[in-house]
């Protein structure tokens, strides 16, 4: 079984690999949200800009989460300020904030065929503590303004079709998204506004002369004045650059067969999507095609899938029978806070990473700012401060150990 995003793309977007060496204003390395989008917007301010994928549009992150367009990060507001400072958290929340907003007038002006529904996302309490979580977290984005509601737990079982959960939050600004056709539909319009776009093209070398930056592939050579590096979790690393190191995360998930129309009446019938407020989040949602989708941390494999089935067959007994039709995961970029960075590599040059599982949103908003940034020789107005360097202590123990505590808490869970 495989990503079930793959087979209902509503997108169709492919291009040739890199067979020749050019000179560009902008490179942008990764074709995913970040990338993308700061490759559109590039090019709709006058830019000459390539954009290289190693694989195909949208084959990382971007092509394999779970397609929740939320406002925010995982974090709670007051959180994002005690990390950075009231002015500066305040600053990234209000942009995230509005981050549905961009994602949602990008799919409308390009017409991009993504099954983009904006009824809002369920964020639920798995237990009484979860609940105190979930009033902590409306005080704040009260404070905000923002249009969320708390759920008791007779309107949570109606509007999620499980007696699990608590209660809930609704954030009517979120939405839900077939993320790879998001994906392929950004590149679709970055090529249309002139951007020069190649996949299957790996970067097998990445050095800055101090003058312009070189990028050698398999059959080419790119020279750039700016560059945006756009592989989040999944980056190269290249001797000759100092490149962001932080943990990555799997996240994996599994899709049903289309649920009756019997139980698409009490299964979400709103068609939220929800997670939970679990330590090892679970997350669930229906497609356009009313298959139910349920995903958790981990690699995939028969502990995460049995507990998936197990997990699915608890919260939605009528399901317990209900065949499973795609498995899939894909790699989260985690830093050690949980928030997103742009670090310089030269001037009017940056790498963008860390949105913990949070892209598409994020992706969006920060791929745009910092075209914009690029352009204007200026990063004050970008989502948070940039900076010179950034690394973690062991980030590969620590995707180890992340990864045992899923396998753990998934071998013994939903029982």
């Amino acid at each position: 079984m495989d990503n079930l995003w793959q087979h209902t793309c509503g997108e169709t977007f492919n291009a040739t690999s890199l067979t020749c060496s050019h000179t560009t204003e902008v490179l942008v390395i990764g074709g995913g949200f970040t990338g993308c989008s700061a490759a559109l917007k590039a090019a709709e301010l006058g830019a000459d800009v390539t954009l290289l994928e190693a694989e195909t549009i949208g084959h990382g992150g971007s092509g394999r989460n779970v397609g929740l367009a939320n406002a925010g990060l995982w974090l709670p507001p007051d959180d994002v300020c005690n990390a950075m400072g009231q002015v500066t958290g305040a600053r990234l929340n209000h942009v995230l904030a509005g981050g549905p907003d961009q994602v949602f007038a990008m799919i409308a002006k390009h017409d991009i065929q993504c099954d983009a529904t904006r009824n809002g996302t369920l964020h639920l309490a798995h237990s009484a503590k979860g609940v105190e979580q979930l009033k902590a977290r409306l005080t704040q984005f009260k404070q905000q303004g923002a249009p969320v509601t708390m759920l008791d737990q007779l309107e949570t079982r109606k509007r999620t079709g499980s007696d699990l959960f608590y209660a809930a939050l609704h954030d009517r600004r979120a939405g839900t998204i077939q993320p790879l056709a998001y994906a392929k539909g950004l590149a679709r319009a970055a090529t249309a506004a002139g951007v020069k776009l190649y996949e299957n093209t790996a970067v097998l070398g990445l050095e800055n002369t101090g003058e312009q930056w070189i990028a050698t592939t398999a059959d080419g050579t790119v020279k750039a004045n700016s560059l945006l590096l756009a592989t989040n979790a999944y980056h190269a690393h290249f001797k000759t650059l100092n490149l962001p190191t932080t943990s990555t995360v799997h996240y994996f998930q599994i899709a049903t067969e289309p649920l009756t129309p019997q139980q698409l009446q009490t299964i979400l019938p709103g068609r939220e999507g929800a997670w939970d407020t679990a330590l090892i989040m679970t997350s669930f949602r229906l497609d356009a095609a009313g298959r139910l989708l349920i995903g958790g941390m981990g690699a995939g494999g028969a502990v995460h899938s049995n507990w998936a089935k197990r997990k699915l067959a608890k919260m939605f007994p009528s399901l317990v029978r209900t065949e499973i039709s795609h498995c899939w995961s894909g790699r989260i970029s985690m830093t050690a806070d949980h928030l997103p960075r742009i670090m310089k590599l030269a001037p009017n040059s940056y790498s963008i990473f860390g949105y913990s599982g949070r892209g598409i949103s994020p992706g969006t908003v920060f791929g745009t700012a910092t075209a914009q940034a690029i352009l204007n020789s200026d990063p004050a107005g970008l989502p948070v401060p940039v900076c010179e360097d950034y690394s973690e202590w062991s980030p590969g123990l620590k995707s180890v150990f992340y990864e045992a505590g899923a396998s753990a808490v998934h071998f013994s869970g939903a029982r």
